[in-house]
């Protein structure tokens, strides 16, 4: 079952419970993601799915910061829970330590290609380190492999 079919059984079920806020997050999703599918004139792949829910899970915690600067906490809460929503359809986020041990593995197959890359390399060592998170079927934060790449190459 697709990330797609998943949401449009929730939607379903949603609508029976009456959960309204649940329903309108659920019709948010479906509706960024046919607006995609219509835009590419074909399916998307599981791949392609999770990329957009994991765009809408940024726009969200760009909005939770937001809204706190702002002092309006009901509105950060809101969208927390929508956060929390959308999250439960993609695969399980990798842990720090995982991310590190792919780092480490990454840099160490750069490296036998000759010397060790060192700071001036992040960019292929990152490119590197999202293929191989992204072939493992796992989900990272960004900022954090950025940070962990950053740390390594430093060492």
């Amino acid at each position: 079952m697709t990330i797609g079919e998943k949401i449009q059984a929730d939607i379903v079920t949603a609508m029976k419970a009456r959960d309204e806020h649940k329903l309108t997050t659920l019709r948010m999703v479906k509706s960024a993601l046919k607006n995609k599918e219509i835009d590419k004139r074909e399916k998307l792949s599981d791949a392609e799915e999770s990329q957009i829910l994991t765009t809408l899970i940024k726009q969200r915690k760009e909005s939770v910061e937001s809204f706190t600067k702002g002092n309006r906490p009901e509105l950060a809460e809101k969208e927390r829970v929508e956060i929390g929503i959308i999250e439960a359809y993609l695969p399980q986020a990798a842990g720090e330590d995982e991310i590190r041990a792919v780092v480490q593995a990454a840099i160490a197959q750069i490296a036998e290609g000759g010397t060790k890359p060192g700071p001036k390399e992040m960019g292929s060592v990152m490119k590197a380190v999202q293929q191989r998170i992204q072939a493992g079927g796992l989900r990272a934060d960004g900022k954090l492999v950025s940070e962990l790449v950053k740390s390594e190459l430093a060492k």
